[in-house]
């Protein structure tokens, strides 16, 4: 049963490569696509993730327990 299991596994990754680099009519492909806009796709992360901190600190900050971490030790 692990072998069958193991090579349906195979058999999907396989078609999802295919499937992923099969060029299209205009000579592109899926993979081509996430390349070009990665660089892309990486600012916005970085900017979503700057503004996440942002707000979770001045969320923090407001609350009345809220204390300074010691970095000393």
């Amino acid at each position: 049963m692990g072998i069958l299991k193991f090579a349906l596994i195979g058999a999907a990754v396989a078609y999802g490569i295919t499937e992923i680099t099969k060029k299209r009519e205009d000579g592109t492909s899926i993979l081509d696509d996430i390349t070009e806009n990665a660089p892309e796709w990486m600012e916005k992360a970085k900017q979503y993730a700057a503004e996440a901190v942002d707000r979770m600190s001045g969320h923090i900050k407001q609350n009345p327990n809220y204390q300074e971490f010691d970095q000393t030790l």
